[in-house]
């Protein structure tokens, strides 16, 4: 059984537009910024508990795949899915779908936990996610627990 990604309704506001009269690329970023924070918070895990426990979450690498434009008062669903591998890092992919059912952009992180005081990235960032998550499915993690260290 597969759960839906989890997914936020963002408007387009008039300030975020640029020259070309569509969304300003960085506001693609901060959107999937915007819609990682909600689903971090619907799976019931404490930024400020990890930040304050020495653990904050940092993104590597994006990408932005750019399909069809969003333009001031459109209305775009930015989905939350989570890919876990073994390592120190995992993925967080976002996909933008415009209201009329077309595909606006996809953006895609490589992320991963660093350990703020030692400046170095946990070595099991699924099993850190999943100790801290009321709702770990939410952040892909519902099959099992993650190995102890």
């Amino acid at each position: 059984m597969s759960i839906e990604p989890f997914t936020v309704r963002l408007r387009v506001r008039i300030y975020e537009i640029d020259p070309q009269l569509h969304l300003n690329g960085a506001v693609y970023v901060q959107y999937a910024d915007h819609s990682r924070y909600e689903c971090v918070r619907a799976a019931g895990v404490s930024v400020e508990g990890m930040l304050g426990d020495g653990v904050g979450p940092v993104n590597l690498e994006t990408v932005i795949r750019y399909h069809n434009e969003l333009r001031a008062g459109d209305e775009v669903d930015v989905s939350c899915a989570w890919v876990w591998g073994t390592g120190k890092t995992y993925r967080v992919e976002h996909t933008f779908m415009r209201m009329d059912g077309e595909m606006a952009a996809e953006v895609s992180h490589v992320s991963g936990l660093l350990d703020l005081r030692a400046r170095h990235l946990v070595s099991d960032p699924a099993r850190e996610w999943f100790a801290r998550a009321t709702q770990p499915e939410v952040l892909g993690l519902q099959a099992a627990k993650p190995a102890p260290a």
